[in-house]
């Protein structure tokens, strides 16, 4: 019996990999095995977007692999990433359907993860124009600025030397800019008015992160679905039950303010929802309150783990390089001073610091694998891509290729001055392309941008006991680090003034 069951495994391997030539479909690796695919060459390895990065080094920049019941076309190159993202743009403008887009993203509806068409062109027409255009911006620039300013203040007034944890002293401040910017309220650190709403909020966040970092095996073998993802698709529908609740919660509150005697003064600075709930009155049959339950969970998801993150590996990047952070510290004074705090306005000034943040998302893009899903068949690099098939374009890999970028692994922000990292071809594109970019990214760069200058500016930063800081990764939500930053922080000298004032 064992050996009728070899010889079963090897015709089917064989006959895959020769219909797959005579169908003109991308190389794909030997062998794939029944029901499983090629899911052994990343199962157990949690850090997919190298073992992925291994394969395409093994067997070409375009592969064809089959991750259970899904064809998975496999794009390491920027030409290749060029040709989907640009000229097949349309093509590949779909989102692949897991289990977390149903439950997390209202069966496929939200901005994230509804398939390309009229609805999804309407929420993105509606975040770029109405939530993050460059004017609805600067209009709450000042959440931003106080933000950063409480942050500063907060560890000014601490012991000297004291040892901060990077990840969760920039996840919370994120979460105060986001929660802000959305709906006017701070949930983490001083003037938190609601307690038990902030602990219900810093519960919901806590089970989201946590959720969103798992990987669900049942979304690539649907036969053991049931056996599989029971467990976890119960939690997936228990904490979309919570954050739709809560965000609900906040539209009414908002609601209620509008509709009062005290109605918004002319001169009031609107929060997002405030914004979506004045378009629900021109339009209500379109602007339902789920549809401003989703955009606004997909601003929160988006804007607040990612840009933590991004702004974590910077400053680990920077003490593990202090040549770096001197550089930087250097421009700032240079270009701001010692009688003021850095400003938005300022960031235009600081081409070094932009050439770090770059430099950072380079060695460490936060969504290290781009999903995407083919709407039709079409062609790339040659080869036929069914309609249907899951697109992951490996960033991590292109943005590591030898042949691409002179000494890949290398902390060198100057290489961007060179004009080595120009963005044509593919090269360097950290927040996506095309139709699917993160339509977040200019707030994303601003948030990073002010904090990172803020901290570099106002204080003295250093490794504990001369120990290099660990880079190790972990791939959940976004690539973050696998361990926290601990770090010491004092006040500089030159900044006592300024700092006592705050």
């Amino acid at each position: 019996m064992f050996l009728y069951f070899i010889l079963f495994i090897a015709l089917y391997a064989f006959t895959n990999h020769f219909l797959g030539k005579i169908r003109n479909l991308p190389p794909s690796p030997f062998p794939v095995l029944p029901i499983i695919g090629h899911l052994y060459l990343i199962i157990k390895k949690p850090l997919v977007h190298r073992a992925l990065s291994k394969i395409s080094d093994r067997y070409g920049p375009v592969l064809l692999l089959r991750f259970g019941s899904r064809p998975v076309l496999l794009i390491s190159s920027p030409s290749a990433a060029e040709e989907c993202l640009g000229k097949n743009d349309v093509v590949f403008a779909n989102r692949p359907q897991l289990l977390a887009g149903k439950h997390l993203g209202y069966n496929y509806t939200s901005l994230v993860w509804a398939s390309y068409g009229d609805h999804w062109r309407n929420l993105r027409r509606i975040s770029s124009l109405e939530i993050l255009s460059s004017h609805r911006l600067q209009t709450l620039s000042h959440i931003r600025a106080d933000e950063v300013h409480s942050l500063i203040r907060r560890l000014a007034r601490a012991d000297r030397d004291q040892t901060v944890e990077m990840k969760s002293l920039l996840f919370e401040l994120m979460l105060n800019i986001m929660m802000r910017m959305i709906a006017g309220k701070r949930y983490y650190g001083e003037n938190v008015e609601k307690v038990e709403e902030a602990a219900k909020f810093r519960e919901i966040v806590s089970e989201t992160l946590r959720l969103g970092g798992t990987t669900n095996i049942s979304d690539f073998l649907p036969l053991f679905k049931s056996v599989l993802s029971g467990r976890y698709e119960k939690s997936l529908i228990a904490v979309q039950k919570k954050r739709d609740s809560f965000m609900q919660s906040l539209i009414e509150e908002n609601r209620k303010i509008a509709s009062s005697e005290n109605s918004l003064s002319k001169d009031h600075k609107k929060n997002m929802i405030e914004v979506l709930l004045s378009l629900q009155e021109s339009d209500p049959e379109y602007y339902t309150d789920e549809i401003i339950r989703g955009l606004m969970l997909a601003l929160f998801s988006a804007g607040t783990d990612t840009s933590a993150g991004i702004m974590e590996w910077a400053m680990s990047l920077m003490l593990n390089h202090p040549q770096v952070l001197e550089k930087a510290r250097n421009e700032l004074d240079h270009n701001i001073g010692h009688d003021r705090l850095v400003e938005e306005s300022d960031l235009a000034k600081l081409p070094y610091l932009h050439c770090i943040i770059k430099e950072t998302l380079r060695l460490y893009p936060v969504g290290a694998l781009l999903p995407h899903e083919s709407s039709e068949e079409c062609m790339v690099s040659g080869f036929r891509i069914p309609r249907g098939t899951m697109l992951l374009v490996n960033l991590w890999a292109i943005q590591h290729d030898p042949k691409i970028w002179d000494e890949p692994t290398r902390f060198k922000p100057e290489r961007f001055k060179e004009g080595e990292g120009v963005r044509e071809g593919f090269r360097l594109i950290p927040f996506g392309s095309g139709r699917r970019g993160c339509p977040g990214e200019s707030l994303a760069m601003r948030m990073v941008a002010l904090t990172l200058a803020s901290l570099i500016q106002c204080f003295e930063w250093e490794m504990l006991e001369d120990q290099k800081i660990d880079m190790a990764e972990k791939l959940g939500l976004s690539l973050s680090k696998a361990h926290s930053s601990q770090v010491k922080c004092r006040p500089r000298p030159t900044m006592a003034n300024i700092l006592s004032q705050i």
